[in-house]
């Protein structure tokens, strides 16, 4: 009888929750705008966590990245809330500029993140 040839398992990656949690964030920033902002809320939250327990630089700058980006949408949306005042259309193409915005931070942290780069 031949013996049988077992698979080699790599020991499982200590990084592996950490790596998945940020794309986990990364995700809900991104599809934020189904939730009208409420999952960009729920992933800011659990940045600021995350990032205070964090010692690897490229994790505490992308949760850096993430929470700079929610701060800056949201300061835009405020700044330029008035001109739905002034008439539907400058507020919803800037409003739309924004959300392009968001949407284009997200997705180049997230690609970022993906490579092991910083954002």
């Amino acid at each position: 009888m031949s013996q049988q040839q077992y698979p080699v398992v790599p020991a499982s990656d200590p990084m592996a929750g950490k790596r998945t949690a940020v794309y986990g964030l990364y995700f809900l920033h991104t599809v934020a705008w189904v939730s009208a902002g409420t999952f960009a809320l729920i992933a800011l939250v659990i940045n600021y966590v995350l990032r205070s327990d964090e010692t690897d630089p490229l994790y505490v700058a992308h949760h850096s990245y993430m929470i700079s980006t929610f701060w800056w949408t949201l300061f835009w949306l405020v700044l330029l809330s008035p001109l739905w005042l002034v008439f539907i259309v400058p507020g919803a193409i800037a409003y739309t500029v924004v959300g392009l915005w968001y949407l284009y931070r997200c997705i180049r942290g997230w690609l970022r993140f993906s490579r092991a780069r910083l954002p």
